[in-house]
């Protein structure tokens, strides 16, 4: 079975940094494509970013991008989302996904960590 576990959420101020973790066990860790999502309350969730299974190619929203990194550690089994110039609207949960079979949907999800940004 896999699991992932985001850790690393909490309060930061606008303009702040904070990166948040997604710890990936089951199965080996380079198999899988990795995403994080994002979903603020009462809006749909967006996709902000994501990495492929080697590190080689990342993708990120265009309200991200510049300011977000997605990284991995395939040693560790971790991808991080460092988070940089925080605006208020970047609040949201933010959800770690896995995708094994290959594209589009992610297989597996976590539970999420809240990243709350104060103007």
């Amino acid at each position: 079975q896999v699991q992932l576990v985001e850790s690393g959420g909490g309060l930061v101020q606008a303009g702040g940094s904070l990166r948040i973790s997604c710890a990936v066990s089951g199965r080996p860790f380079s198999n899988y494509a990795v995403g994080w999502f994002r979903q603020a309350p009462g809006k749909e969730r967006e996709k902000a970013a994501t990495i492929n299974r080697l590190g080689y190619t990342t993708y990120y929203a265009d309200s991200v991008k510049g300011r977000f990194t997605i990284s991995r550690d395939n040693a560790k089994s971790t991808v991080y989302l460092q988070m940089n110039s925080l605006k208020p609207e970047d609040t949201a949960v933010y959800y770690c996904a896995a995708d094994l079979a290959g594209g589009p949907e992610y297989e597996f999800w976590g539970q999420g960590t809240q990243v709350t940004v104060s103007s």
